[in-house]
């Protein structure tokens, strides 16, 4: 890029949540990309040993930080609150905006307030929710601080067996039980202060669980939606005022469902995947920019709150 500001890049990925294995890979991408667009590039893989990952942020002396992690410490505040802390700036949302995010009750109030349109949610004990069903069926019950879908169950009639084994979650832990919302499902990246466009996914998948998001195959995008000019615009306007109204800066992207020509906020992610099967590079090129023009311009308006 002509207009480069940085030389120096470190890109953290890994990391030790449950999403470690899909921000290898985006880690992975965008390094290779950087590097293709004239950046001096190291890899840290982001371990629970912060004197390690402070020592080898140092050793690599960069002047930007690309945060390529994904799930919890990653995208909920933490990581970047280290950041902040040694003053070094990094690509997407801050310390504050990012937890806004990662903590979907929050996040769903602030979406509220915001005048956006959401489903209605109970929030709860996995104690609580496993004695009765706290909502007429069908309804879906999610961690309150998960990404890539994980935990996510839909409760239909007919189903018996519990949906808590697999979400790591102690009794007392909240979860969110939130009413399904049928229909079509369509995700928008902002960039900034724009929003790029509207792609609807369908799976084979029971929803767009983390096997859709991410293997081959598990689901299919159409780009651009095929909507309505006034719910596609309307999808659109929804994701960059859920964007601006959690403080978000950098890439995000907005999941919502669509039920007939109602629009519903589902979440919005602070740290979107940047692999093969990822929605935001397909998004960027969707509008004429590449991969290494999109994570180039991530770096290029990389922030520090120190």
């Amino acid at each position: 890029m002509s207009s480069r500001t940085f030389k120096r890049v470190a890109v953290i990925h890994g990391g030790f949540s449950a999403e470690r294995a899909v921000s290898l890979v985006s880690g992975r991408d965008a390094a290779s990309a950087l590097e293709n667009a004239g950046y001096d590039v190291t890899t840290i893989d982001v371990s629970r040993d912060m004197q390690a990952l402070t020592s080898a942020i140092t050793a690599a002396n960069p002047e930007v930080i690309f945060n390529a992690l994904h799930g919890r410490f990653g995208e909920d505040g933490c990581i970047q609150g280290l950041l902040d802390m040694m003053g070094l700036p990094y690509t997407n949302s801050g310390r504050l905006a990012s937890a806004l995010a990662m903590d979907k009750a929050v996040a769903k109030k602030i979406f509220a307030a915001a005048g956006l349109p959401i489903a209605e949610d109970i929030i709860m004990t996995r104690k609580e929710a496993e004695k009765r069903d706290p909502m007429p069926r069908p309804y879906v019950v999610k961690p309150i601080s998960e990404g890539s879908a994980i935990g996510v169950h839909i409760i239909r009639d007919g189903d018996n067996k519990t949906p808590f084994d697999d979400m790591g979650l102690d009794v007392d832990s909240l979860v969110m039980v939130e009413r399904y919302i049928p229909g079509r499902e369509v995700t928008v990246t902002v960039m900034g202060d724009k929003a790029l466009a509207v792609t609807e996914i369908t799976t084979d998948h029971a929803f767009y669980d983390y096997d859709a998001k991410y293997a081959a195959g598990g689901s299919a995008h159409i780009l651009p939606a095929d909507l309505s000019p006034s719910v596609y615009d309307q999808a659109l306007d929804i994701s960059l005022k859920a964007h601006n109204a959690l403080g978000c800066r950098g890439v995000t992207r907005s999941d919502l469902r669509l039920d007939g020509d109602d629009l519903f906020l589902l979440e919005i992610n602070t740290q979107p995947g940047l692999t093969p099967t990822s929605l935001v590079p397909e998004q960027a090129a969707h509008i004429g920019m590449s991969f290494p023009e999109l994570v180039s311009w991530m770096v290029e308006n990389a922030q520090c709150d120190a």
